[in-house]
Parts: structure tokens; sequence; C-alpha cells
């Protein structure tokens, strides 16, 4: 059967036009501010410039002013636009909010779509994903979900603490996970509120220090305290919050690998040019064999990195839960891009470690990414844990062999 990886016409024109808008727009103001925007003026003028450009929300579907690309298709355009930190930005495709604009067009209320979906999709708000928890709390585990929802006379009632909530400062709403049966540590069943910024029950805590620093909003605490909300603020239906955060959390992790890739090609663009150029020795620093190891090998695991994209994402939008194909690209490409950055600073030397070029703010921003999305260690058990499965379903114990 012919494998064609090229993608549509339409969409590889949009990815172009893409790649040159952050190359010209995005990236000189990237430079300007060392990879964090320093204001709400900054986003608005970069979302009005990628507008301009026509290559703003791509993701979305044409009702909500967006190019309705399926995940293949985003994986060309994604990768263009990650080539900049601040690109992601630009298109209004950066975590938490496209993550959630995917969540609400598959999961919301035609009400709740005019509420929250049409003026995020437009730039007009932004959002956030309140999931993760203090230990004791929900991490990588969700059964440890401790935030609890009960009915209340107005609606239900939401109590709980919340941690690392990606994007909360200046969030309009969050999209709020919360036991709705069961005990912490058992599975139950939990249930995704919508909760608008001005409730008073909602409060934004303190900033998290982290070692990254590009995720506009930060990464902040967050508590519901006696949070009262309506049943119109349930999302999607009663109990089946994490089917839901299914539908939101493997196409999110592939549009964080898409991302970063790019981030990766732009290291390795750095890498080369300084190579190029660099005379060492009495020659040229890209002809010297272990230099040369490390451009190959840059190139080696971006290709590999996307490959296992375009495959998780042809998964996806076959309709299929591409859970492993997810994981391995995730688990993959996490450490691929680490990887990329790393050689590209090393080929920089001196020149990388400094602040005159961006190679140390990569370094920097792709480190987390091992841990967010599930760390590294998590989706090895689980890629594990479904090859055992399969071989154990597939291999009757009394035909199983037996060690030798």
């Amino acid at each position: 059967m012919p494998i064609d990886l090229a993608p549509d016409p339409a969409v590889a024109d949009l990815a172009e036009r893409t790649a040159a808008f952050v190359r010209e727009a995005v990236v000189p103001v990237e430079v300007a501010h060392d990879g964090v925007v320093p204001s709400e003026d900054v986003r608005a003028d970069l979302q009005a410039a990628a507008r301009r450009a026509g290559v703003f929300a791509p993701h979305v579907s044409p009702e909500f002013g967006g190019h309705g690309l399926d995940m293949t298709g985003r994986a060309a355009v994604f990768e263009e636009a990650g080539y900049s930190l601040l690109g992601p930005l630009a298109l209004n495709i950066a975590a938490p909010d496209e993550g959630n604009m995917h969540l609400l067009e598959a999961v919301a209320t035609t009400g709740q779509k005019q509420r929250y979906l049409a003026p995020l999709a437009a730039g007009d708000i932004r959002s956030c994903f309140a999931m993760t928890e203090p230990a004791p709390g929900a991490g990588s585990d969700p059964d440890a979900l401790t935030t609890r929802a009960v009915r209340v006379a107005e609606g239900w009632r939401i109590d709980g603490r919340k941690w690392f909530i990606t994007g909360a400062d200046g969030a309009g709403f969050a999209i709020c996970m919360a036991r709705t049966a069961g005990e912490p540590g058992e599975r139950g069943s939990a249930t995704m509120f919508l909760v608008d910024a001005d409730n008073p029950g909602m409060h934004v805590g303190r900033h998290i220090p982290t070692l990254d620093e590009s995720l506009y909003g930060g990464h902040l605490e967050m508590e519901f305290a006696g949070c009262v909300v309506p049943d119109e603020a349930v999302l999607g239906e009663v109990d089946l919050g994490y089917r839901y955060a299914q539908v939101r959390l493997g196409p999110a992790r592939m549009t964080h690998c898409m991302r970063w890739l790019g981030i990766a090609r732009r290291s390795q663009d750095i890498a080369v040019a300084r190579a190029a150029g660099r005379q060492v020795f009495g020659s040229r620093l890209a002809d010297l064999g272990m230099a040369q190891q490390m451009i190959a090998d840059n190139e080696i695991d971006i290709a590999a990195s996307r490959g296992l994209i375009l495959q998780a994402c042809w998964e996806l939008d076959q309709g299929r839960s591409g859970s492993q194909s997810v994981s391995i690209a995730k688990t993959f490409t996490a450490e691929a891009v680490w990887r990329v950055v790393d050689r590209s600073l090393q080929l920089c030397g001196s020149l990388g470690v400094s602040g005159d070029i961006l190679l140390a703010r990569f370094l920097r921003e792709v480190r987390p990414f091992r841990i967010y999305d599930g760390p590294s260690e998590t989706h090895r058990w689980s890629i594990s844990r479904r090859v055992v499965g399969r071989h154990t379903a597939a291999t009757p114990a009394a035909t199983a062999p037996v060690p030798a």
C-alpha cells in the first residue's frame, strides 16, 4: 500500500505561511524579550499580527474562526509555529488554551461553546485546566484526585487545592476536575466543571518558581473553597470526567511534541550555522568528526520524532485511542528534543551558554517536557504494561513458554 507523508496542499501552504510569519514577525519579538512575553499588550500584538497573516487558530473549526485542521494537519503547522517560543502564543495554539479548545469543541454544549469557546478561540480570553494537585493528590496518577464536588441546592460545591496550574494568572475561566464518587486512591468518578474567574469560591494563588518561564500565565497554585457553580457549569456529563480527560490528553500530548519539535529544529539551525562558520584547529568546526556526529544525531532525532508524531496523529484522526503510539511518541520526542538542544548548545560552546543566543533559554524550557503531560517513566510503565497485556491475552497459560 502506498504511503504518502506529504501534507495536503492547503496544509502545506498554511505551514509555509506560518514559517514565514514566525521568522519575520515573531522571532524578533522573542529575541527582544529573551523568549518570555512580558505583557498582555505583547500577546495581543502578536495575535493581531497572526490574524493579519491569515495563520491564526489553525486547529479550531471554521465556525469559530479557525482552519479546522485535523491532527495530522496540525503536525506540520504547529511544528512551524514552534520554531519560536512565542509562535504558539501568537497563533493561539499554546498550552493550555489549545487543549481546552479541543476539549470544548468535542464535549461542550452549544451554549457553553458560545460562552467559553468562541472568545477563547478569538484570543479575547485565556483559560486554564485545573487537574494537578499537591501531594498526595492527583499528578501522574489521576486516581489520587482529592478535590471533591458535591450536589447542593444551587448546583455543585467544589472544594480542593490545585497545584502547577499553567496559565491560571489572568485566565478567564478554569476547567476544574473534581471527584464526584469514590475516595482518593480509588478510581471512582470525576466530573469537569467550567468555573468563571470571578467566582468568589475560586482563588488563584502564588506563582510557583520554575525552570521554564515561556508558558504565558505561569504555573500557579489554586484553591476551590466553597466554590458553587450551577448545573450548567458541568462540562459533558456527570461522572465522565476521566473519559473526557482522554479526549483532551492524547491530542494535547501530540501538540506539545509538535511545538517542541520546532524548537529542536531552531536549535539545530543555530548550531549548524555556528559550526559552518566557526574556524577551529585549522578547519571549520563542521568538518570535525565529533561535530559531524552531533549534527547527524540531531537530524536523526528530529526525523524520528516527526515520524512517531505523524503515526500517532494518523491513529487519532482514524478515531482510534492511539494510547500506545501517543505514549511512545511523547516519551521519545520529549527526550529527543532535549538531546537536540543540548548537543546544539555544546556545538556553540561558550556562546551557547551565554545569553547572546537563545539556546540556554531553550534548554531550560524543554527540560520540563520530560515531566509535563506524564513523566517518561510513567509512559514507559504504560507502554510495557500494554505490551505484556497483549502477549498475555494472545498466549494461553497452558501453552506459554517456560523460561529455561
